[in-house]
């Protein structure tokens, strides 16, 4: 990006904003210098927490609603139906991203062509699959990918052929849609006004009816970057969603999956015969049922987040011959204490982990080394020399920077579950 060229697109972006009624705390400013990526917002006072920092109102918001095409895409709801629901706002982001007279140029042009984007989506998939083997960024982008192609060819380009007035698919192609999707998962179109995301976060938007706020949540010192929140995300899902990581170990939501797959085969391992075998197969296929497909058990650093499900999981997949039976009898299993959710969560924490039973724990530790032989050859210690060593892979903009930090958490997770469940 050149920094004239930013500059000059931020300041009339201000100026739309005056135009608009946004109302902008004269305590803070819009930068591209000294924010973690891009654009974002600076703190040019000490700021108490509790204070407005600007005001949107909803008329400002880019949706399919207050879009030039709005009365048409409302017309035709029935025809933009989709298993994402994006495809109004996406209707209407193409329209309003080509057209020279958009009400919201200033904001779009902060994005020149939506070139600075760079989700995996992005990526090559051989890059996706050598820089995140093992994370679930290269399944979650190959699905994103399918249906976005899916719902461009079944639903936007014939809706587009039948307006050339108003699209043109010369225009509006599948890579400019693409790139809008990737544009509504980062920024959310206007909802979140530039801010960056850290889970440490210091501000918090707030929803009224006629605008939305966004608010501190504690003192911010002058200087100080503003950030939002957009939830509770590990690495991996910022990297998918948003196209950056935080830098390990700041992002205290960072989790690691251990696949139900790996879980199977950790079991599978003591089955000896063939009663054993078609024991474990109706078991598993129980649990296939309970639980949605490519399911996984989420681990933090404090323990199992999916504590219920895991504990479900373990329990069938130990059960006797009889048990099975009275269980499949029952329809389910009667509840007992040990059936209780605090006391779940207490068992599946770090430190409940050392006490389960053995055979829980030693199904666990073999799932989890099997989780983590899916990321490769790669060891642990050898990412770790790269995350003290790799200057050369710092920066936001580095792939192989954002893919070791994801690739890297994940592994200290995984590692740890291991020494808590070793026998």
């Amino acid at each position: 990006m050149q920094v004239d060229d930013a500059s000059e697109r931020l300041q009339d972006f201000l100026q739309w904003c005056d135009r608009v009624g946004l109302v902008l705390s004269k305590k803070v400013c819009l930068s591209t210098e000294g924010t973690v990526v891009d654009y974002g917002m600076l703190a040019k006072e000490d700021i108490e927490e509790g204070e407005v920092l600007f005001t949107i109102p909803r008329s400002a918001l880019l949706h399919q609603e207050t879009t030039k095409v709005s009365a048409l895409l409302k017309k035709e709801k029935s025809s933009l139906e989709s298993t994402s629901g994006w495809v109004p706002l996406l209707l209407a982001l193409l329209y309003e991203s080509t057209s020279p007279e958009s009400h919201w140029r200033p904001y779009l042009s902060l994005w020149p062509g939506f070139k600075a984007l760079d989700h995996p989506m992005f990526w090559s998939k051989e890059e996706r699959d050598k820089l995140l083997k093992g994370t679930g960024v290269p399944e979650a982008v190959a699905t994103d990918l399918s249906n976005i192609q899916r719902e461009y060819a079944d639903i936007v380009l014939p809706f587009i052929m039948r307006h050339p007035e108003l699209w043109n698919p010369n225009t509006h192609t599948l890579e400019l849609y693409t790139q809008l999707v990737a544009f509504v998962m980062a920024y959310s179109p206007f909802h979140f006004y530039m801010l960056n995301h850290v889970s440490t976060h210091n501000a918090n938007l707030e929803f009224n009816p006629d605008s939305l706020k966004m608010v501190s949540v504690r003192r911010l010192r002058k200087g100080e970057e503003v950030f939002n929140t957009y939830g509770q995300m590990a690495n991996w899902q910022l990297l998918h969603m948003y196209g950056f990581t935080e830098p390990y170990p700041e992002n205290s939501n960072d989790t690691a999956d251990i696949p139900v797959a790996c879980l199977y085969q950790a079991a599978a391992q003591d089955v000896q015969s063939e009663p054993e075998r078609q024991l474990f197969d109706e078991r598993f296929k129980v649990l296939s049922q309970m639980m949605e497909e490519n399911a996984a058990f989420v681990f933090s650093d404090q323990g199992c987040l999916t504590d219920s499900e895991l504990h479900s999981a373990l329990k069938l997949l130990s059960m006797s011959q009889e048990e099975f039976s009275e269980f499949r009898d029952n329809e389910g299993w009667e509840d007992d204490d040990e059936d209780d959710d605090d006391k779940i969560s207490q068992a599946f924490s770090n430190e409940g982990l050392p006490d389960l039973k053995s055979s829980w724990k030693r199904l666990i530790h073999e799932a989890a080394r099997l989780t983590l032989r899916s990321y490769g050859d790669a060891e642990l210690e050898s990412d770790r020399k790269l995350m003290e060593d790799g200057a050369d892979l710092k920066g936001r903009s580095s792939r192989r920077w954002r893919a070791l930090q994801v690739r890297f958490g994940q592994k200290v997770i995984l590692h740890r579950l291991l020494e808590l469940t070793a026998s």
